[in-house]
């Protein structure tokens, strides 16, 4: 039996100081996660093969036993940029927890799937996979490893 799970749904946004009125209105109402995610913190970066020093600004909640994120790029290139500049707003990806994530990884790269972005923040692992055009978002692998507090809480 297969121990991945699905543990997060993200949407891309271009501010989320606007975004987080609508999405606390609608999906949940906070209290939120707000955290500057980006270098020196984020180590080992990489955007398609090569390393990058991109960085996004995350707002997380969490609903029941998941992760819901509102991303905003700040420092490209990144993922976050490529699907706003081609889609807009939206479902961005969704992550799956894998015990091994190097396994899983190549198990996406076997059947054709390229990595297109990588880091790890904290104790915390993650591995972007470009299955964009077959599903219109981007699937994340990471190991939900320990990550520090929050630089800030937002409220409604």
């Amino acid at each position: 039996m297969k121990k991945e799970r699905i543990i997060q749904v993200a949407v891309v946004v271009r501010d989320v100081e606007e975004a987080l009125p609508r999405y606390s209105k609608v999906i949940h109402p906070g209290p939120w996660d707000i955290y500057n995610f980006g270098p020196p913190e984020v180590k080992d970066g990489t955007y398609r093969g090569k390393p990058s020093e991109w960085s996004a600004l995350i707002a997380m909640a969490w609903v029941g036993d998941r992760h819901f994120e509102i991303v905003q790029p700040v420092k490209g290139p990144n993922v976050y940029y490529d699907f706003l500049e081609k889609r807009g707003e939206g479902l961005h990806h969704i992550k799956e927890w894998a015990p091994d994530c190097a396994s899983r990884v190549r198990d996406f790269e076997q059947k054709g799937y390229e990595m297109v972005q990588s880091g790890r923040f904290g104790e915390d692992e993650f591995y972007y996979i470009d299955t964009f055009d077959e599903l219109g978002f981007y699937y994340e692998i990471g190991n939900n490893g320990k990550i520090r507090k929050p630089d800030r809480i937002w409220n409604p």
